[in-house]
């Protein structure tokens, strides 16, 4: 059975027992025992019986489209704790033309029970309505991070290997221009960082490459 092995961060690869083709559709067994149909791309690794491919999902199911759906079921929450507060907040003004009045109890007469078990009710229905607006600000918060995540590009996407190489481009400017001073150095680390973000972009390019390279 062919499964999925963790390539890199964010990449998981088809590991399967037999050789496959660039373009052929395999079936993939997730560790819960779902299956998968998967596009095969690139053989990035053979190790001793197994061989190790880059594969997206047949469906076109990916790291944003999850993000997406994500976001999706936190605004269907988000939606849902917002109605039940203002549902609890409707509910506690029950009785409110009489509280209004601002009437004391009445301790041993025969509305005292009534009245502190409206109080006490109404008490409840407003707790209630500020715990769920909390919960509505924050699966609003969730959602609006997983919008965020649904834009992002990623070594997991076929796509990603035009976006890398622009990267690596743009980093390359970027560090030539501090080099030969086209570009201010705003502090003293700016060339070494500079460095560093070709040589992260060149680490990516190549991962790219052999993702999803032809």
């Amino acid at each position: 059975m062919n499964t999925y092995s963790k390539y890199c961060p964010n990449v998981y690869v088809a590991k399967c027992t037999e050789p496959h083709e660039k373009g052929e559709i395999i079936i993939l067994e997730t560790k819960y025992g779902k299956e998968n149909e998967c596009i095969v791309f690139n053989l990035v690794a053979q190790k001793e019986d197994h061989y190790y491919y880059s594969i997206v999902r047949a469906d076109g199911f990916n790291v944003q489209e999850w993000a997406k759906r994500k976001a999706e079921r936190l605004q269907g929450a988000g939606s849902n704790a917002e109605k039940k507060s203002n549902d609890y907040y409707e509910a506690s003004k029950e009785g409110k033309d009489f509280l209004v009045l601002a009437e004391p109890i009445k301790i041993g007469h025969h509305s005292e029970k009534r009245h502190r078990a409206l109080i006490e009710r109404n008490y409840n229905r407003m707790k209630n309505s500020v715990q769920h607006l909390q919960k509505a600000a924050d699966y609003q918060s969730r959602a609006e991070y997983w919008e965020r995540k649904a834009s992002i590009i990623n070594l997991s996407m076929p796509e990603c290997l035009e976006y890398y190489q622009y990267k690596l481009e743009e980093a390359k400017i970027q560090h030539e221009g501090l080099k030969n001073g086209t570009i201010e150095r705003r502090h003293s680390y700016s060339l070494t960082y500079a460095k560093k973000a070709v040589n992260e972009a060149e680490k990516n390019y190549s991962l790219a490459l052999k993702l999803w390279g032809e």
